[in-house]
């Protein structure tokens, strides 16, 4: 089955930036990739409206290759205020009607129950469908008043940005040819949607984008001589934490490589593997061969891990989703976190939190007061299952800030033993070991607090 077409199988809709996880295949390299996608668009997130509208959603990159992939995937979008309710299912999908139709009814439903008591419904209940996604994006453009002449010349500015994108990935001549060809449309206009897209790209975090997007602007404004300097957001982005991490996991031992690499993950993307490659590419020019080959050895280490990684974290917050779904549907909802109390665990409570967040976001209240009533009982059959010891060292770490941790240290004084100094240190040393640093290093702040209050 197409990897987005399951998305129609079990479809978990939400009006807001969340998004679900799919695994693909590069279509260039073959390497096994997550990606996330998102079914629905409501024009009360702004950033997801842009995303759209500048062909970012549903874009993922191959952290392999470096591949852009445009995943096919259903798509629902709706203004309230303009009372617009468009549909876009792709056809390469081979979707049946009757699942087509249950996507549909299950998105509208959803925004149904985000809207105010007494907000127009009808629009909703006859969807405009499009057969492509460009069509959809013009309708959502000519709504916001822009004309269809306008619509066509920036997607003009559009195609010609990845013309020239592939250009530059063939090389300076690929790019000079085309950039000839082309030259008259390539004036300020042209740089205003190019910066568009960089600004964009960085926006959505997709920091590996608006830096191949930034260098081609610069080169660009070399061959056509361009001056404008456009919005300084455009510099450069600093690269330090990038840098960093390269040099961190260059020079780890075996024995803690992959210690550092659950520290640094945040940082592991294209733009930390383009780097890495650099480094590789350096060293052979140099003509130090065994420096090359050691890195090259590295990569595939780190690329190994971080999909590991990425794996074993996913299971568990697919894990956490379908605990809470169970205690969403269930009449009794502590005997189902109690019969599955091992599988309350940090990815539970931030799916479950994530979802809270969600539903106050949208108004839902009712929801939103079963969602507290649920974190509620898994708080305390955590706690229940946990030593004293463990307990107090949970309520430290709750506590709102540093200085009423302090507190509760100083209230407590029969707990503050070496052995509970010991074991504040070893829980810092697991925080770091699996890339919680701030946790770790607030840990070890507490065990400093209560090593004092020992003499």
């Amino acid at each position: 089955m197409h990897p987005a077409r399951a998305i129609l199988k079990g479809l978990r809709v939400t009006t807001g930036p969340s998004s679900q996880a799919i695994q693909l295949t590069c279509p260039s390299c073959r390497a096994s990739l997550r990606a996330s996608v998102v079914t629905i668009v409501d024009a009360q997130h702004p950033e997801l409206k842009a995303r759209l509208i500048a062909g970012q959603l549903n874009l993922a990159m191959c952290p392999n290759c470096g591949m852009a992939i445009m995943i096919s995937a259903p798509l629902f979008y709706h203004d309230a205020a303009k009372q617009l309710a468009l549909v876009h299912i792709p056809q390469q999908l081979n979707t049946r009607q009757e699942e087509q139709e249950r996507f549909i009814g299950d998105a509208t439903s959803l925004i149904m129950r985000t809207l105010p008591p007494n907000a127009p419904r009808g629009y909703l209940l006859a969807p405009r469908r499009f057969l492509t996604l460009n069509s959809l994006i013009d309708a959502v453009l000519e709504a916001d008043g822009v004309s269809r002449e306008t619509i066509e010349a920036q997607r003009q500015r559009v195609d010609l940005i990845g013309r020239l994108a592939e250009a530059a990935e063939r090389g300076d001549d690929a790019l000079a040819a085309l950039v000839n060809q082309r030259r008259s449309e390539i004036n300020d206009e042209f740089f205003a949607t190019l910066d568009t897209f960089i600004a964009a790209s960085r926006q959505v975090g997709r920091n590996d984008s608006a830096q191949l997007l930034l260098a081609l602007r610069h080169r660009l404004a070399e061959l056509i001589g361009f001056t404008g300097t456009g919005d300084e957001t455009l510099s450069e982005m600093p690269d330090v934490a990038t840098t960093e991490a390269v040099e961190r996991l260059i020079a780890a031992s075996d024995d803690d490589l992959e210690g550092v690499i659950a520290e640094l993950r945040p940082v592991i993307d294209y733009s930390f593997f383009e780097e890495w490659t650099s480094r590789i590419e350096q060293a052979e020019q140099a003509g130090d061969h065994a420096t090359a080959e050691r890195l090259t050895a590295r990569r595939s280490v780190i690329l190994e891990t971080v999909e590991r990684m990425d794996r074993e974290a996913q299971a568990l917050f697919d894990a956490g989703a379908n605990l809470l779904r169970a205690a969403l549907d269930a009449a009794a909802p502590e005997r189902v976190l109690r019969e599955r109390s091992d599988q309350i665990n940090e990815a539970f409570m931030l799916v479950l939190q994530s979802n809270l967040a969600a539903a106050e976001r949208s108004g839902q209240v009712q929801l939103a007061e079963r969602l507290r009533a649920i974190e509620h009982l898994a708080t305390s059959i955590v706690e229940e299952s946990l030593s004293p010891e463990d307990r107090f060292i949970s309520q430290l770490l709750q506590a709102e800030t540093p200085q009423s941790a302090a507190q509760l240290l100083r209230q407590n004084p029969a707990m503050i033993t070496p052995a509970f100094v010991k074991h504040l240190n070893e829980l810092a040393d697991q925080m770091d070991q699996n890339g919680r640093k701030p946790a770790g290093d607030r840990l070890r702040q507490l065990a400093r607090e209560a090593s004092v209050m020992l003499f």
